[in-house]
C-alpha cells in the first residue's frame, strides 16, 4: 500500500531568499506596477480624504464614531482603491511567477483576468473566518459569564488566525495554478499549508514586525528632519508619501513571500519561479 511521502518542513530562510530574489530581479518593472497600482491610489486617498485623528482622552466609543462615519462616507472610493490594489498585487504575482517572463501589460492582463476569482475567494474567506470568530464569542456570551466570554473571544482570535494562515496562499493558487474556481483555490491553499501553520505564522509575523518598525522609523525620521526646515504642510505631504512608499514596498515583498511559500510547499511538480532570475 503506497503512502504519500512526507513533505519536508517549511524553510522560512529559503522563502525569504527566494522572495528577495524575485523582487531584486524585477525591480525595474516593479517601479511601474507598484507605482501605478499601489503608491498613487494610496497617496491620493491619504491626501484627499485622510482618515480622522482620534481626540485625546476620548473613550473607545468616541474614538470609534469618526472612523465609522469616515468609512461610511467614503466607502465607494475606498473599495475602488482596494480593488485597484488587488489587481496590482495579482499583476505583480503574475510577474514573479510566470516563467514566460511577461511584460508589464501581459502581467496586468493576467492579474485583471483572475481578479473576479480572487474577490470571490476573499469574500468566502471573510465569511468563513467571520463565522469561526463569531461562534465562540456567541457561545461564551450565552453563558453570561465574563470568564467564558473572554475564553470565547480568545478562541475566536486563535481560530481566525489559524484559518487565515491556512488560506494565505489563495492568491498564488489562483495565479500560479490557474484556478478560476475560488473554492478550488481555497482548497489548494488549505492542502499546501497543512502541517506548516505554526512555521508560516511565525515567519509572517516576524516579517510584518520588521517592516512595521522600518516604516515607523522612516516616517518618524522624515517628520523630524523636515520639521526643522519645511512648513507643516510640506512635512505632512512628504511624510505621507514616505509612508505610502514603505507600505507599497511591504506589499510587494508580501506578494513575493506568498509566491515563494507556494513554490516551496507545492513541491517539485511546480516549475521554478526563482531559478530563472538568477
Amino acid at each position: 500500500m503506497s503512502t504519500e511521502p512526507k513533505r519536508p518542513p517549511f524553510d522560512s530562510n529559503r522563502a525569504w531568499t527566494d522572495a528577495a530574489s524575485m523582487v531584486s530581479a524585477n525591480r525595474d518593472l516593479l517601479l511601474a506596477l507598484a507605482g501605478v497600482f499601489l503608491v498613487v491610489p494610496a497617496f491620493a486617498v491619504a491626501m484627499l480624504i485622510p482618515p480622522p485623528q482620534p481626540a485625546e482622552g476620548a473613550d473607545f466609543q468616541a474614538m470609534l464614531a469618526p472612523f465609522s462615519e469616515y468609512y461610511r462616507n467614503n466607502a465607494v472610493v475606498l473599495v475602488a482603491m482596494a480593488l485597484f490594489q488587488m489587481i496590482g498585487n495579482l499583476s505583480i504575482l503574475a510577474l514573479f511567477t510566470d516563467t514566460r517572463r511577461p511584460t508589464v501589460g501581459e502581467a496586468i492582463r493576467q492579474g485583471f483576468r483572475y481578479t473576479p476569482t480572487a474577490i470571490a475567494a476573499q469574500l468566502i474567506l471573510g465569511m468563513a473566518i467571520g463565522a469561526m470568530v463569531l461562534l465562540p464569542i456567541m457561545l461564551g456570551g450565552a453563558t453570561k459569564s465574563f470568564g467564558f466570554t473572554a475564553l470565547g473571544m480568545l478562541a475566536a482570535v486563535v481560530l481566525g488566525i489559524w484559518a487565515w494562515v491556512r488560506l494565505s496562499l489563495v492568491a498564488p493558487a489562483v495565479i500560479v495554478d490557474r484556478l478560476a474556481n475560488p473554492f478550488r483555490a481555497l482548497e489548494r491553499s488549505w492542502r499546501l499549508t497543512e502541517g506548516h501553520v505554526l512555521r508560516l505564522l511565525v515567519f509572517f509575523v516576524l516579517v510584518l514586525i520588521g517592516f512595521v518598525v522600518v516604516m515607523l522609523v522612516a516616517e518618524g525620521v522624515t517628520r523630524l528632519l523636515l520639521a526643522l526646515v519645511a512648513s507643516p504642510k510640506t512635512t505632512e505631504i512628504v511624510a505621507t508619501l514616505v509612508a505610502t512608499l514603505m507600505q507599497a514596498v511591504m506589499s510587494v515583498y508580501f506578494v513575493a513571500i506568498a509566491a515563494a511559500c507556494h513554490r516551496q510547499l507545492a513541491g517539485p511538480s511546480v516549475q521554478s519561479t526563482v531559478d530563472k532570475f538568477e
